[in-house]
């Protein structure tokens, strides 16, 4: 996707560019230092959505948070909320936006890291932090709709699931 913000910090949670990839940038320019501050997160954008599934764990299971959701996401979502109701149990892990990680706030603030990717009406905010010693990194895809930005999957990179792959019937 075009216009990775970040491109700096995109190496510490991408890992380094594949060997056949051009550099990102001609060798007169030179790179951001270590401690330039990360920009800050503008008001409904990509990043600006997903980060309060970070300060309120558990919301992307909340119904109330609906709204925030498109396909295919909704969709398994809606049939996680309709298997609770009818008692039959749990299809989603509530820690889905820790990658089902324990829950270690400060570690997780410690390591907490984001780079966000806007191609037209499409997103991605790669989510970056350690537990435990234990690196994780997931993948938010976010859709455009009437304006503002819907969140249509939540991918495991670390853990290899997808939100979109649960079957919750």
């Amino acid at each position: 996707m075009a216009g990775l913000s970040g491109s700096a910090s995109a190496e510490g949670l991408l890992g380094a560019p594949a060997a056949n990839q051009p550099a990102a940038s001609p060798p007169a320019q030179s790179a951001p230092a270590e401690n330039t501050p990360s920009a800050p997160i503008l008001p409904g954008s990509p990043t600006a959505v997903v980060k309060p599934f970070y300060e309120h764990l558990g919301l992307e299971i909340d119904p109330a948070q609906r709204s925030h959701f498109v396909d295919p996401a909704k969709t398994v979502l809606d049939k996680s909320d309709a298997l609770r109701k009818s008692g039959q149990g749990e299809c989603l892990d509530p820690n889905m936006a820790l990658d089902n990680a324990d829950y270690d706030k400060d570690a997780i603030d410690k390591s907490f890291k984001t780079l966000e990717s806007v191609d037209g009406d499409a997103a991605k905010v790669i989510v970056a932090f350690v537990v435990a010693g234990n690196p994780h990194r997931l993948e938010w895809k976010l859709k455009k709709v009437d304006g503002a930005w819907k969140i249509s999957d939540l991918l495991s990179v670390t853990g290899e699931w997808a939100l979109s792959q649960y079957q919750c019937e």
